[in-house]
């Protein structure tokens, strides 16, 4: 049975080129805007217990998706149709009164929610815990940071047991810790068989979290089907897009936390014999090594490589531990860690990469911090092509 039923859903908005116009149209019965077309002919169904993902460019119209499922836009023609109760993460503040305590905001929200007292005097503790807001849960939500408004939102959209799981980018302004905490409720949620709607540009979160994903482009749908084949085809059109060869990303930056759970030192490249190089034979053999200091007890985690080309910027190659039986902890404060792997005929032909050596949490979702090589160039070579392959030819003459 279908928890949600889109069809042939249309929005549109009302732009006008000056704030008077409205009145003037309004008086004198005639146009004076022009319609914007933001959602074109949407039309989907999620059966119960199953997730969906929602990805796109900036103004692919998710957002406005996302508002129309959860009631706070109304389409301008088609129909919604949602079974059971909805709860929603939207944008920052979304729902909270700012003048009221983040205790009051609580009962607010969880009335909305069409919860009764007695039933939020008892989540009450439960939402106050999760969020870690402490002493804050008395003050002025107003006063809050944007983290803080996430933490008791997704404590509050979460707590209140809701049919439908509604939840937009906000979770990228919280913590590293928060964030983890959040990933394992949502796999929570989805193993209760509830349905869960999924807005992110992290397109690892949304092949992990999501069973189906659409993809939304200039306010249609241009695709439809499962999370990881959406993913592939929409990551192909994010890379084919130009960019500049000579920038790097600065991919080290990682949110500044109270407490980091662990630090990569340093990510390097070194042959066989142990020796760093910045040069690369193309199908010769090399190692790829982090080093981490483990920063918190009782810390479970993966790590993982990626090599970068910088031409585009295109991460030719991912490999992470979270599928093999390699130790993953629990390690103690202090281990000093080295992460090493040998790749075996290495088959690029001609370029430059980075390598990104990085840790991620016990689940592989959430990325503690990465480190950045220097730059490697591998040297020319005969043939045409990016890749080159290690073969073994078998002619025959009949």
């Amino acid at each position: 049975m279908h928890s949600i039923s889109v069809e042939n859903v249309f929005k549109d908005f009302r732009i006008y080129e000056r704030p008077q116009d409205r009145l003037l149209e309004l008086l004198l019965r005639k146009q004076r805007h022009k319609n914007f077309h933001v959602l074109q002919d949407i039309s989907f169904s999620v059966l119960e217990g199953r997730s969906l993902g929602i990805i796109g460019d900036n103004g692919a119209g998710k957002s406005t998706l996302m508002k129309l499922l959860v009631g706070t836009l109304q389409p301008s023609s088609g129909s919604i149709a949602i079974k059971g109760k909805v709860a929603a993460l939207l944008e920052l503040g979304a729902g909270f009164h700012p003048e009221f305590t983040g205790r009051r905001n609580i009962y607010l929200n969880a009335a909305l929610l069409g919860v009764s007292d007695e039933n939020i005097a008892e989540l009450e503790q439960r939402i106050i815990e999760f969020s870690e807001l402490g002493d804050f849960i008395d003050r002025p939500v107003k006063t809050y940071s944007s983290g803080m408004y996430v933490r008791l939102a997704f404590s509050i959209a979460t707590m209140v047991d809701p049919d439908v799981l509604v939840i937009d980018e906000a979770l990228s302004v919280g913590d590293i810790a928060f964030q983890k905490k959040c990933v394992e409720r949502m796999n929570e949620f989805r193993k209760q068989n509830k349905t869960m709607i999924f807005c992110s540009h992290s397109m690892y979160h949304v092949q992990e979290l999501c069973d189906t994903a659409i993809w939304l482009e200039k306010g249609r749908i241009r695709e439809i089907g499962e999370s990881h084949q959406v993913v592939g085809h929409y990551e192909d059109y994010c890379n084919s897009k130009s960019t500049d060869p000579h920038e790097v990303p600065d991919i080290n930056v990682v949110e500044d936390r109270k407490i980091k759970d662990c630090k990569v030192f340093y990510s390097m490249v070194r042959n066989l014999d142990g020796e760093e190089i910045e040069e690369v034979e193309p199908l010769s053999d090399i190692i790829l090594e982090s080093k981490i200091e483990i920063m918190q007890d009782g810390l479970e985690c993966n790590f993982g490589f990626a090599i970068m080309r910088t031409l585009d910027e295109i991460q030719s190659a991912y490999l992470t531990t979270d599928l093999t039986d390699v130790p993953k902890g629990p390690f103690k404060k202090g281990d000093i860690i080295m992460a090493r792997i040998r790749v075996n005929a290495i088959s690029m032909r001609v370029g430059e990469f980075y390598v990104i050596g990085g840790v991620a949490d016990s689940s592989g979702l959430l990325w503690y911090e990465t480190k950045l090589s220097k730059l490697i160039k591998i040297k020319s070579t005969k043939g045409v092509g990016s890749v080159v392959m290690r073969v073994d030819w078998d002619i025959q003459c009949p």
